[in-house]
């Protein structure tokens, strides 16, 4: 069977990055048609939107889409294109591994944990108010009105929103995730002792939906105390589920423990009108200033590849291009720039011999 998906190359090191990945993918064997579409600066400067009808259409087509790093244009008057993108396709999941390989610097040892993140909603809804403006000024009248609290006519406002509902589903997908990775462990992190309403939501229903299956061990942590003990014992996590924001800053975290985000694979997942959804991409940003260089690290963006052939149902194949990364990396010979330790006098390579490096290890 032939999978079909979408490939999104992106912006700055995306085509570089994105091109290193699908070599690995289908050195793999496993036989994939790719629909190339466009995304984010370089879509704009084409076609005028950085987000093009076309690329959505490919992705409800084919389901799956790998994907770059992208940049949005200041002049397109989004904020982001890719939350555009999660909100178009309702990509509610964000999944983020982290796990140590040996041979990568770090300061740690065994880390291996998993960030499930809520995607849209939280505190990047996106619903804000500038300072000055009409909505802006009632918005503050309205909360001095109903809650005897005065807001500064200086201040902009942004409206943080944390449904039972998307909390529900949320957790409930990080149940599932768990459950597929053979996890037995699942940690909700909040802010719950101080914003009772929003946070407070989100911890009440984990609570119950955690309640409906003993057989995973549940705890919640307050979100500060969890980043202070993921820094002195990432061992203790196994899954953490979050809001956005809080999601947002702790797979970042996570990725400092596994040696930096151009080690740290993500998948978006979701889906609308019944579709099931999923755009995998690594979790770095489009690093300008070494596009074109031959320097990146494509390793993020394969294992992200890794994730994309277990979602099509090919996980043996997708163990094996985690396991030939692996291996390169323990191996430390044929490896980028920022793999290499200071004290590691060997030379290090290109983004292309890392990529043909992996691929010979297949």
């Amino acid at each position: 069977m032939t999978h079909r998906v979408t490939l999104i190359p992106g912006d700055g090191i995306g085509p570089e990055v994105v091109e290193a990945a699908r070599r690995a993918v289908e050195a793999t064997g496993v036989p994939v048609a790719w629909e190339r579409r466009e995304m984010g600066a370089g879509a704009y400067a084409r076609t005028g939107d950085p987000l093009p009808a076309a690329t959505v259409a490919a992705i409800r087509a084919t389901r799956v889409a790998l994907k770059g790093p992208v940049e949005t244009p200041v002049t397109s008057g989004l904020r982001s294109v890719n939350l555009r993108l999660r909100r178009e396709l309702d990509l509610y999941a964000n999944v983020r591994p982290c796990r140590r390989y040996p041979g990568v610097p770090s300061v740690y040892g065994d880390v291996d944990l998993v960030v499930v993140r809520e995607n849209v909603e939280g505190s990047y809804s996106g619903i804000e108010f500038e300072m000055g403006s009409v909505a802006a000024k009632e918005l503050i009248r309205f909360i001095e009105e109903t809650t005897g609290r005065r807001v500064r006519e200086d201040s902009g406002l942004s409206i943080k929103t944390i449904s039972a509902w998307g909390s529900e589903r949320i957790v409930r997908f990080a149940i599932a995730e768990a459950r597929r990775r053979g996890r037995r462990r699942l940690t909700a992190g909040h802010k719950a002792n101080i914003m009772k309403t929003t946070d407070g939501l989100f911890l009440e229903v984990a609570r119950r939906v955690a309640a409906e299956h003993p057989d995973l061990a549940f705890e919640d942590r307050i979100i500060d105390a969890l980043c202070m003990q993921l820094v002195q014992d990432p061992g203790r996590f196994d899954v953490i589920v979050l809001p956005n924001l809080y999601g947002d800053i702790v797979a970042e975290l996570g990725a400092g423990l596994i040696g930096g985000t151009g080690l740290a694979p993500g998948a978006h997942v979701g889906g609308v009108d019944g579709l099931e959804l999923a755009v995998f991409e690594a979790t770095h940003g489009t690093a300008p200033h070494l596009a074109g260089r031959n320097r990146a690290n494509p390793v993020g963006a394969i294992l992200s590849g890794a994730m994309l052939l277990r979602h099509i149902g090919e996980a043996e194949a997708g163990d094996r291009l985690e396991a030939a990364v692996a291996d390169v990396l323990a191996d430390g010979t044929a490896v980028t720039p920022d793999l290499r330790a200071p004290e590691d006098g060997r030379p290090a390579v290109g983004t292309v011999a890392m990529t043909e490096a992996i691929c010979a290890r297949l």
